[in-house]
């Protein structure tokens, strides 16, 4: 499954500011290497250059798409294509970012674990993962994949993402492996201007990548009216037509 830069783009600013929150959070002060997994179109680098400007930052994303534009946004900057699950750099770097990454990538507890022996001593893993499998958006991806004529390409797209594993549970497998630990989970209400539309052009860019892949043309089309339909009933606009979506997101610092 690629991905597309542009779609992902739209809501840059409001993508950027938990890369923000999580980076202002990392306690590392000496950091010479840094490198950015699941780097997408390269906004999450480009933040983590700015609060660490002394240091060589690379980039890595699986999504061909994403690294082009990653590439255009910060020539100077190597981004290599690859996979999280088998990246063999053995660093050390003192800091790691995984923005909005992870969720995609199977086996927690083989993974963190690997990405905290990539650290120098005082590294730091920084970790952001939306957390909201369980929100009116991402049921109704389910209920519609599951209820329409499609279901029978789709039975798989609702596993696409990582199970949810809980704040303790990263907290104590980070412990174990030799960390200090800093968790938080955040609710963000972003104001969407163009209703419930808004809110599906969102997902198009993430969520719901899972589920439109496998479809042509004509049940794509049919998929997001479905869905759309959904998601006005679950989150009303304001009279000015504003949507606020709720987000939550769950944030990690593992530290050396």
């Amino acid at each position: 499954m690629d991905w597309s830069a542009a779609q992902y783009t739209r809501f840059e600013d409001e993508r950027n500011r938990p890369i923000r929150d999580l980076l202002a959070r990392v306690p590392t002060s000496e950091v010479k290497r840094a490198a950015d997994i699941g780097c997408g179109p390269g906004n999450s680098t480009e933040l983590l250059r700015a609060r660490f400007p002394q240091a060589a930052v690379t980039g890595m994303d699986s999504s061909p798409d994403m690294l082009t534009a990653a590439r255009k946004r910060l020539p100077d900057v190597r981004f290599d294509l690859g996979d999280i699950a088998t990246w063999s750099d053995p660093g050390p770097y003192d800091v790691i970012l995984a923005n909005a990454v992870l969720q995609w990538v199977p086996d927690h507890s083989a993974v963190m674990p690997a990405l905290l022996g990539k650290l120098a001593e005082g590294g730091s893993l920084a970790v952001q993962m939306p957390d909201n499998l369980d929100e009116p958006s991402h049921q109704l991806m389910r209920e519609t994949a599951s209820e329409g004529p499609w279901a029978g390409k789709l039975g798989a797209a609702a596993n696409s993402r990582t199970a949810r594993l809980g704040a303790d549970w990263y907290f104590r497998v980070l412990r174990d492996a030799g960390a200090t630990v800093d968790v938080w989970r955040t609710i963000y209400f972003h104001p969407l201007t163009g209703g419930a539309g808004a809110v599906v052009e969102w997902f198009k860019g993430s969520g719901l990548r899972p589920f439109l892949e496998p479809l042509d043309a004509d049940e794509k089309t049919a998929f997001l009216a479905r869905y759309q339909a959904g998601i006005a009933r679950a989150y009303p606009a304001l009279p000015d037509g504003t949507v606020l979506l709720p987000f939550p997101r769950l944030f990690i610092v593992a530290t050396r």
